[in-house]
């Protein structure tokens, strides 16, 4: 049977209590609308552009206020509840960009850390060096929903096509990316690879954004979307806070994988050898 997911788009500020209250009032008016999966955007309870202000900030997974908050969420309104990601302080002194799946019943279904990590220097003038807060990730994640297999991502992973083919062929039929995409890559990617992404596993790809100006000048571009598995924006955000809802029919993933089997075609290759350099 179909059933109904919504993408939560905010602007997330610098402290965690007023972005539970905001986030938990959005996911409320996402299940009065009947939404069964609802999924928020990484960094979804704080954007704190100060590095030694974030890691003062983030708490342990056991002391977090937003873990008990969104489990006790989920379990008021019996949804599944993906909360795209937040910091999660480890012993190294460093911390994880973690995802949550919480079950109807308030419980943690599964967690995913961010396995790829933003160090770029975008043209526009913005540096991100994200493992210098963050320990990357080292195990993919497939978990089970009502509907099917949900694959849990955090949005640089977006780029790096091979983690979204192992996660299809564990049998994910659905795909999570929430994200903080800047302005400047989201304009020019965000679409592309997402809508690539979706059609490359014939999975639906649900994936809520952060928007608009944050603390410290930073821009995240918006348009959360949802994707159906041969390519369809389903919904389109644009750039203000909200909710898209799309109806999720997992028939639609069985339809594009039997007309495009991609998924069964993999072959092994070699690379060519090393060519010498000429005159040697």
């Amino acid at each position: 049977m179909p059933f109904k997911a919504a993408c939560i788009q905010i602007n997330a500020g610098r402290e965690i209590a007023p972005n539970i209250e905001m986030v938990s009032d959005l996911i409320r008016q996402a299940a009065d609308q009947g939404a069964e999966l609802i999924v928020t955007p990484e960094n979804t309870t704080m954007i704190e552009p100060d590095k030694e202000a974030q890691r003062a900030k983030t708490p342990r997974e056991a002391d977090h206020p937003a873990v008990a908050a969104f489990a006790d969420l989920a379990r008021e309104r019996g949804i599944w509840l993906v909360i795209g990601s937040m910091s999660m302080a480890l012993d190294d002194g460093r911390a994880a960009n973690r995802s949550f799946l919480f079950a109807p019943d308030g419980n943690i279904a599964a967690r995913y850390d961010k396995i790829h990590m933003f160090d770029v220097d975008v043209p526009d003038g913005q540096t991100y060096r994200e493992s210098a807060n963050f320990r990357p990730g080292e195990q993919g994640v497939v978990a089970d929903l009502p509907w099917g297999k949900l694959g849990m991502t955090i949005c640089y992973d977006l780029r790096f096509a091979y983690l979204y083919r192992a996660l299809a062929k564990a049998g994910a039929g659905i795909l999570t990316v929430p994200a903080a995409f800047t302005q400047f890559t989201g304009k020019a990617h965000w679409h592309i690879l997402l809508r690539a992404r979706a059609i490359e596993t014939g999975c639906f790809v649900l994936a809520p954004a952060q928007t608009g100006e944050h603390a410290g000048g930073r821009h995240t571009y918006g348009h959360s979307l949802i994707v159906a598995p041969w390519g369809e924006i389903l919904a389109d955000a644009g750039e203000a806070p909200g909710i898209i809802y799309a109806d999720i029919d997992m028939q639609r993933v069985r339809d594009a994988r039997r007309m495009i089997p991609a998924l069964e075609h993999d072959r092994t290759f070699k690379l060519p050898e090393e060519t010498r350099a000429v005159g040697e």
